[in-house]
Formats: C-alpha cells, structure tokens, sequence
C-alpha cells in the first residue's frame, strides 16, 4: 500500500470508530435501552472514497433515531469479516448491516444471525443465498445504463474496453448488465467493438492497472473504456496520460470520487456516476430502526437474491456527472466543495 492510501485508510478508520460507544459508555450499556447496531464492513473496500462518508452519516442519523452503532472493520478479507460478524452477534444488537467483502461466502454467518432473531439488512452490496429482510442500495443496473449511454453518445463508433469491478460482488454484474443493455445494439451493428472485457478479483486500483496494461501492451487502439468505479476509472487515465492519450478516450466510472470529478472538468474523464450517499445512508438508519420496531416499511421493488425468497429492496436513484452539470450536482449538494473540483484548473488559470 502506498503513502498516499495509508494515510486515506487510517483517516478512515478513526472517523468511523467514533461511532462506536466509549468504554464507559458500554459499561452502562446493558441498562440502555437504545435500539443497539451492528455495521460489519469489509475494510479492502475502505481504500474507496466513498464509505467514509456512508458510515458518518448512517451513524449519525442512527444515533438521533435513538439507537447506538457498533462498526466494525475487517482486515482480512471475508474470513476476517466473518470472524468480525460473529463478534457483533455476541454484544446483544437487535440488527445487523453488513457490507459485504463477498456476497456468497458470507451466507453461512447471515443465516447464524437470522436464527438468532437478528434482523439483517445488506447495505449498497446484496448477500446472496439467504433470505434477508431488507437490502438497500442505489440502482445498480442504471447505473450500467448511464455508462453505456454516455459513452455511445460521445463515441458511436468505435473499439471499446469494459473493466468490470469485484467478481466477489454483485453490484459488479448489475452494472454490466446496463452497461451491456446500451451497448448491445451497437455491437450487434457492427457500430461498436469490445476489444477486451476484463473483470478483477478486488475493487482494486493496482489489479486494474496491472489488467488494463496488459491490453495496452497488446493494443491502444481504443475509444472508450467502461470503468467499474473511479478507482478503476484512475488507473486507466494514468496509464493513457502516459501513453499521452488521457483526454482522447473517452472514460466512465462512479462514485464522484474527488479526483474523478477534478478530471470531468478538466476533460480527461467523460462522466462519473454521483450516488447521493446521505439520503441512502439516511434512509437506510430509519429503515433498520423501523425494522426493530416491527413497522411496515413500504419497498421500492422485490429483488431475487438466490435464497428463494424475494427481497424487499430499497433503491435510490444514481445521477450522471458531466463537466456541465457538476455545479448542480455534486457541488450543489456538498458532496465536494467547488474549490475543491476546480482547484487544477484555478492553479493552471493563475
């Protein structure tokens, strides 16, 4: 891990290990009558932007709904993660949200929970295999949707280049199927041509950059390249602008991770995919503590998760950032600051 990331993942950590109840707090703990949460994250995917902020929020909003948050970070991968779960079954909480390092392996310490009477939510990353009681995350398929439409709007024709996330999450199908959805009648004309389709073992930005040379080293002819995430989207535009090609293919990803938006406006990167992370996370607080109080929560749709029995699912809606919309997107909902976006381009203009 470089410097860079240490420091991202450490800032990570301690931010959300603030939501976790001080020591003499969980000495008072049994006479509390607070609706108590545990939050399972798989900590690989800390190195993504975004989950800090997903955990402030939920633990936040959890916290004025009157519940405690107990977050805890795997180190290893899903093993650890699991050993990690099983720790959270032993401290009383009422609901377990899991984010998910893999959506199959997990199954076994899922039903664990459920036989325990613990309600189990998944957040942003569907279990498969077991029949849940919510899933909340933002629609996956469209957002596939909106990289395919991007980049056929700006390259109709053309050899194109698909990196797909994690194979161990299925938000990384999700997306394929949009993107493939676009593409389709494209490829099926004749108009556009995949020239490699890569899927990576991890979210990971070093796998992509090693996986993404390997074609370059074959071929550069490409147009447009479908990026799982931005992390993905950055390793591709560092090994185009060494080719110096970055700004000349066109380049999706999501999340609006900060680099990725700073590229948007400078022109090297098409499009990002903005997910309004605090009405998810808020939405899903309310949601896990109307869980514990037997309320209804009425769903968005029922999804299939293999398990037999269909899921009741909360979806919210991913919205496409260009360089001509992201002061009304991003900007607008503070998600980064204008100066922040801008800075590149305010250093070159002074």
């Amino acid at each position: 891990m470089n410097k860079r990331r240490f420091i991202v993942v450490l800032s990570l950590i301690l931010s959300i290990l603030n939501c976790t109840p001080k020591e003499d707090q969980k000495k008072d703990e049994s006479k509390s009558k607070n609706t108590i949460i545990g939050f399972s994250i798989a900590t690989d995917t800390f190195i993504l932007e975004r989950w800090n902020k997903d955990i402030k929020i939920f633990c936040g909003a959890a916290q004025e709904l009157g519940a405690d948050v107990l977050v805890q970070l795997s180190a290893g991968g899903i093993k650890e993660q699991i050993a990690q779960i099983n720790y959270l079954l032993r401290q009383d909480i009422e609901v377990l949200v899991v984010i998910t390092h893999d959506m199959e392996m997990i199954a076994g310490v899922i039903k664990q929970a459920m036989d325990q009477g613990i309600i189990v939510v998944a957040y942003d990353r569907m279990i498969l295999g077991i029949p849940i009681n919510a899933y909340i995350s933002f629609d996956n398929v469209e957002v596939g949707r909106l990289f395919g439409r991007a980049l056929t709007a700006a390259v109709p024709r053309g050899n194109y280049l698909i990196v797909n996330g994690s194979v161990r999450d299925n938000n990384s199908y999700l997306v394929n199927q949009g993107v493939y959805e676009i593409l389709t009648p494209f490829i099926n004309s004749g108009q556009i041509k995949i020239v490699k389709e890569i899927w990576l073992e991890e979210w990971s930005f070093d796998e992509a950059l090693e996986k993404i040379e390997k074609v370059f080293n074959e071929t550069t002819d490409i147009d447009a390249i479908s990026c799982g995430n931005d992390q993905i989207a950055s390793a591709a535009i560092q090994l185009l602008a060494e080719r110096r090609l970055a700004g000349k293919v066109a380049v999706v990803g999501q999340d609006a991770d900060l680099i990725s938006c700073q590229r948007v406006v400078e022109g090297t990167q098409l499009m990002t995919v903005y997910k309004p992370i605090a009405k998810l996370a808020t939405r899903a607080a309310k949601l896990v503590v109307s869980l514990t109080k037997n309320e209804f929560v009425p769903y968005d749709q029922l999804m299939d998760n293999k398990s037999g029995t269909p899921i009741p699912s909360y979806i919210e809606r991913p919205i496409p950032v260009y360089k001509h919309n992201m002061d009304d997107t991003v900007i607008k909902d503070g998600f980064h600051s204008k100066k922040d976006v801008y800075r590149n381009l305010l250093q070159v203009n002074n």
